[in-house]
């Protein structure tokens, strides 16, 4: 386990003007640091920039100035990276980015309910969840058979829940995955694309085949395919079938109607988990028609059994300004609407 020590003669960071703030990082392992401060220290760079503080670093010693409440903030991110690298979890600047969202706001997953949730494990490598509602998310998965992920995109709604599903799978907890997706169409009818059935709802469902070649292999995931213990499907497919022991994801699923909603919901079976992930933001239904899953999660909310994450803005983990981009337009969107009210009569 990693620990740190404060060389200071004081346990508090120096107020701006004193002593740099000194930090040693336990045990010293060069591998593990290296993997910490990134290539060309482009990890301790990020922190730098992100919470506007200098870290020096010579082997284990890292030495870090800047105002107070920075240092101890990216003091405290520097233990917590080094003890998850001791663990065998790698540092990316996706959940170095994460990590520094929480950090400032709600504090680092060092507290009671972030060690209880375990690692998700899959045949490529490790996915542990980052930030707090990321780890409700997968805790909801684990407690819950039927669970809702709603919020913007990059957030890791979809990602999240194929791990859980390839987790499952590889721990026979389920026989089959079902991936599922309503083929809502841009401007062109499926009627028009080239290509069979299934070649027209491929481009739907790429997300999802992205995710799970990256868990488990193209090799592998094609043998599953071939054998539907893997399927991945439009929604359509989903009316008349009962669906025990799996483990099934409705994405994008703020392009359901109330009906198909309703359709797929009263799917699931004995044994099986569901999960569905939508934008609420995103809607490209036709005008006029309510989104199932804003009418879902409008009357399901407090069912018990039922699992609901909400995630925000800050929960984004693509590139930065992906997440100014999804409040620049939360910010407009506010003030059309106050616009539109003011304008009645």
């Amino acid at each position: 386990m990693a620990s740190a020590t404060n060389n200071n003669l004081t346990s508090e960071p120096p107020s701006p003007g004193g002593q740099p703030y000194r930090l040693t990082l336990e045990p010293d392992d060069a591998r593990h640091l290296a993997a910490l401060c990134g290539q060309f220290d482009a990890h301790l760079r990020q922190i730098e920039e992100r919470l506007q503080v200098s870290i020096r670093s010579r082997g284990n010693q890292f030495t870090l100035e800047g105002e107070a409440d920075a240092v101890a903030t990216a003091s405290a991110l520097l233990e917590h990276l080094y003890a998850e690298v001791c663990q065998g979890i790698g540092v990316t600047p996706e959940s170095l980015h994460l990590q520094l969202q929480h950090a400032g706001t709600e504090g680092l997953n060092t507290g009671e309910g972030a060690s209880a949730l375990q690692v998700i494990r899959t045949r490529k490598g490790s996915i542990k969840p980052r930030g707090r509602n990321q780890q409700a998310y997968v805790r909801s998965i684990h407690n819950c058979d039927i669970n809702f992920g709603v919020g913007p995109a990059g957030t890791g709604k979809t990602y999240l829940a194929v791990a859980c599903a390839v987790e499952a799978l590889l721990e026979e907890k389920v026989r089959r995955i079902l991936l599922v997706r309503p083929a809502v169409e841009a401007g062109e009818k499926l009627g028009y694309l080239p290509g069979d059935l299934s070649q027209k709802v491929d481009p739907y469902l790429r997300p999802l085949y992205d995710a799970l070649y990256e868990m488990l292999g193209f090799e592998t995931v094609s043998k599953y395919i071939e054998r539907s213990i893997i399927e991945v499907a439009p929604l359509a497919f989903m009316r008349g079938r009962t669906l025990n022991h799996s483990f099934i994801i409705l994405d994008e699923a703020q392009n359901t109607t109330r009906e198909q909603m309703k359709m797929f919901l009263t799917r699931i079976g004995f044994g099986s988990t569901a999960v569905i992930t939508g934008d609420a933001t995103q809607i490209d239904l036709p005008r006029g028609t309510q989104s199932g899953l804003t009418h879902a999660a409008n009357i399901l909310e407090d069912v018990p059994g039922i699992g609901f994450t909400w995630f925000a803005n800050r929960d984004v983990v693509r590139h930065p300004l992906v997440q100014r981009i999804v409040a620049a337009y939360e910010s407009h969107d506010a003030k059309n609407t106050t616009s539109l009210e003011k304008s009645k009569p």
